[in-house]
């Protein structure tokens, strides 16, 4: 093969069994989505840097896609530079760096779908009736360094509920049965972590770390679950956080205890932060009412670790999890997450807007689901059934049959050429198609349907295409 020819790092071809699946996925979580009552919006593969900048933080800015403004605008805006520099019109800095950066790209690959969904509110506000729920099937773009579960052109389906004013908190429990409805749908047990912002910022308040390094902070804390409180003390005391900081609230990230206990403790830690106050009384309504809710495929475990990295969350915030026996527990990543964001409209001009989301990761939920066998139910045929050609006069003579059982659901498709009919079988059998039906000149004498099944090599006549459909149905 040419080594020129190849795919970019972190992509992906899929062949039409992956795609059989990833559509099954889709379609299940679209489903329960419409059945919540969100309805379905998409937005541009690119957005202004403006609308993506200053939403995810540090990381998310560093790996986002910047895309080159076309045609040959580059080579002049750089041979202009260069120009400059000769001339010693300019020198060579950070901030003439930043601002040649400006001038060849203003456009970039969307992050995530939750930011566009909000810029696509603020710019249809009119058009809106609020409270507005939507949902996203839709890829977005990182730079991420490829690995196994993570890939740099991945997709998100997103649900998300935006308002004029704050929601109570049956949002979050609304989303925490919705994301149970999808993954009993998929006979997928789940675990979703939740926490609050505020739990988080009474902690920073109690250990007496500074305002400006809640960024520090909360950045270096998300890996918690990842390198371990020993390496996370480490990146801390770097970026500026005093060991006895640290240490007065990192017991409370290593509690195993349930729901109950955790929220004793941080009681009487939280006895001055009403912010930390606010966060646990939260948590509290939501557990207490999801007791009273059967949640069919769903452990709902509170984690005082978890972050989720964006910037734009202000409230509840939750991380979800396979929990198969399979899954070793120091190796499991996120297959979704989400939470409230009551701040993130206002970027763009827009007060008082309130909303609540989830996002789940469609690849990730199909590298699970492979693991655990779970696409067995799947078909692996492209059509279940083929139509032998014997040539013009006898195709035509079949078509009626050949409509017949697509208009009742049954996929079947005609071979294209009138060939050896042992190869129109050999092509059968590759291809998983289970049947083949044969309607040459002596089927259509005696008005008979000749129907192979190509594993068992069994055929059976039949005298009209009304039993043929009906046993077709019958096998999955």
């Amino acid at each position: 093969m040419n080594d020129s020819i190849g795919i970019p790092k972190g992509t992906r071809d899929f062949s039409s069994m992956e795609m059989k699946k990833r559509n099954y996925l889709i379609q299940i979580i679209r489903n329960c989505f419409e059945l919540f009552g969100f309805s379905g919006i998409e937005t541009p593969s690119f957005e202004k840097i403006s609308t993506l900048i200053g939403k995810y933080g540090e990381e998310g800015e560093y790996l986002m896609f910047k895309l080159l403004h076309s045609g040959n605008f580059l080579s002049k805006k750089i041979s202009d530079f260069l120009t400059k520099i000769k001339n010693k019109e300019t020198t060579i800095d950070i901030d003439m760096i930043k601002h040649l950066t400006e001038q060849i790209s203003n456009k970039a690959l969307r992050y995530d779908l939750t930011v566009p969904f909000v810029r696509y509110v603020v710019m249809h506000r009119n058009e809106i009736i609020f409270p507005f729920k939507r949902y996203q099937i839709q890829p977005v773009w990182r730079a991420d360094k490829p690995q196994k579960g993570r890939f740099r052109e991945f997709y998100q389906c997103d649900a998300d509920i935006i308002g004029n004013s704050s929601f109570s908190l049956w949002q979050e429990i609304e989303f925490i049965q919705l994301c149970d409805e999808i993954f009993t749908k998929l006979k997928f047990p789940i675990i979703i972590n939740i926490n609050h912002r505020d739990i988080l910022g009474g902690l920073v308040e109690i250990s007496g770390i500074e305002d400006h390094l809640w960024k520090n902070f909360t950045t270096s804390l998300d890996k918690w679950n990842k390198i371990g409180r020993h390496l996370v003390k480490k990146e801390m005391l770097r970026k500026g956080i005093s060991s006895p900081s640290f240490e007065k609230i990192a017991c409370f990230f290593e509690m195993k205890e349930n729901f109950s206990k955790k929220k004793e403790f941080l009681n009487v830690a939280f006895k001055f932060s009403k912010k930390g106050k606010k966060g646990i009384k939260d948590l509290s309504f939501i557990f207490r009412k999801i007791k009273n809710i059967s949640l069919k495929n769903t452990k709902l475990e509170w984690n005082i670790s978890l972050v989720r990295g964006m910037n734009y969350y202000t409230g509840t915030i939750f991380e979800i999890f396979p929990n198969h026996h399979k899954s070793n527990p120091e190796k499991k990543y996120s297959i979704g997450g989400g939470g409230r964001y009551d701040q993130l409209a206002s970027f763009f001009g827009m007060e008082n807007i309130s909303g609540v989301g989830v996002s789940l990761g469609l690849d990730r939920i199909y590298l699970s689901m492979e693991k655990e066998n779970l696409f067995q139910t799947i078909s692996t045929f492209p059509s279940k059934v083929l139509f032998i050609n014997f040539g013009d006069e006898e195709v035509l003579y079949a078509y009626k049959m050949i409509n017949f059982l697509r208009k009742k659901g049954i996929s079947t498709q005609l071979y294209p050429n009138a060939v050896k009919i042992d190869k129109q079988f050999k092509y059968a059998n590759d291809n998983n198609i289970p049947f083949a039906i044969s309607i040459g000149k002596n089927e259509m004498e005696k008005k008979k349907i000749r129907v192979k099944n190509i594993k068992k090599r069994i055929e059976t006549e039949y005298d009209n295409i009304e039993d043929v459909a009906n046993q077709l149905l019958m096998i999955i």
